[in-house]
């Protein structure tokens, strides 16, 4: 089968929604991939690759974020002209805030190839603050658009259920969550273990952006001052530089963004608890690698994090009031480490049972298969 993603693509992922894990879990059951996507100016220059198992073409851009794409005049263009190269059997696309998004569903209808996208902003179905209501637009925004896709794939039910409130079709909606591969993400002694000389670790993994609220967090850290224990920030982003100002204590590592998956699972081995007072969500990957490391999870009911922790397999707050309830939260977890032990081993079998890296490959080619050879309706 050979499949055409389109989307954002960095360094270190294959793509915006997936990543480098689902894109060689794809390749080694023998499918092909070629990749359209948004990339950095630096590597424009040398657009398209060469190598025929997995072409790649970099679509040119005139302003690009963390939140959205606006193309350059010749962008569309472009992008028929590679679907037209590269024949693919079936496009997906993971849709990054682009006008080149609403283009896709009669571009691919021209050339007759289904099309499936991922719709994964994050969302807070309960709207409580500003950024979730936000979010609610981009979510009206494409509703209607959606419609038009031959398959719509996002993360959980809860999210499905708002789209559907929008009015998109239920039979569009296919709820198909993230995946982590458990044989890597484990539990397991950490090469940190010596550097933090016998400190119990917290620690919060992700961007340091308004959405994911970190200042809830570490103002109750500052306020509760657990003694032993040590919070680590692990990631970048804009409001670092006034968070790291505002909240430097001893008792606080701030880490900085980290590339190594290596690392990055020593620091989840050797966490004790991992933390995520998100105001919107997708579904965090960052909370399911956590869960899958046998590490204790915190996380917000915003999005999809509510539902994967649910039924004991983490703790769940409300996304008002966060600083409120750590302050209450965060010496119950110092003080009972039993507790803290039982809710990563219950994190764990949560990520076996329906998180599995597997599953979502499994899942992902079943509706490949599902829209190129589509079962003939009876006479």
């Amino acid at each position: 089968m050979r499949i055409a993603w389109l989307g954002k693509k960095s360094p270190f992922c294959g793509n915006v929604s997936y990543g480098l894990a689902v894109t060689e879990a794809l390749k080694e059951r023998g499918h092909g991939i070629s990749f359209i996507h948004f990339n950095t100016p630096s590597l424009q220059a040398n657009s398209e690759s060469h190598n025929d198992q997995e072409p790649e073409v970099a679509l040119p851009y005139l302003v690009k974020s963390q939140m959205y794409t606006i193309p350059s005049p010749r962008a569309s263009r472009e992008l028929r002209e590679s679907l037209e190269r590269f024949q693919p059997d079936l496009v997906h696309a993971s849709l990054t805030l682009s006008p080149l998004d609403f283009r896709l569903p009669e571009l691919c209808q021209q050339l007759g190839v289904p099309l499936v996208a991922t719709f994964h902003p994050p969302f807070d179905a309960g709207l409580r603050n500003i950024t979730a209501g936000g979010q609610q637009l981009t979510y009206q925004l494409y509703a209607s658009s959606l419609a038009k896709f031959d398959r719509v794939v996002v993360f959980s039910e809860l999210q499905a259920e708002l789209l559907i409130r929008l009015g998109v079709a239920k039979s569009t909606l296919a709820v198909i969550p993230n995946g982590v591969d458990p044989n890597i993400w484990r539990p397991g002694v950490s090469q940190l273990s010596e550097r933090f000389r016998g400190k119990r670790v917290f620690l919060y993994m992700g961007r340091l952006a308004t959405e994911k609220n970190v200042e809830a967090l570490l103002r109750a850290w500052k306020l509760v001052q657990l003694p032993g224990c040590v919070l680590v920030v692990v990631g970048d982003g804009p409001l670092r530089q006034a968070l790291q100002a505002n909240y430097s204590n001893d008792d606080v590592i701030w880490w900085g963004y980290e590339a190594d998956q290596a690392v990055r699972l020593a620091l989840l081995q050797v966490a004790e608890v991992f933390m995520l007072p998100s105001l919107v969500e997708g579904l965090s990957l960052a909370l399911l690698e956590a869960m899958a490391s046998g590490t204790a999870c915190v996380a917000t009911d915003a999005g999809a994090d509510g539902e994967v922790l649910e039924g004991g397999a983490g703790i769940v707050i409300s996304t008002q009031g966060v600083t409120t309830q750590l302050r209450t939260l965060l010496p119950v977890l110092r003080e009972q480490p039993i507790l803290s032990r039982e809710l990563g081993r219950r994190a764990r079998e949560r990520v076996l049972e329906r998180y599995t890296l597997k599953g979502n490959i499994d899942a992902l080619e079943q509706l490949y298969t599902d829209l190129i050879s589509p079962i003939p309706l009876a006479a």
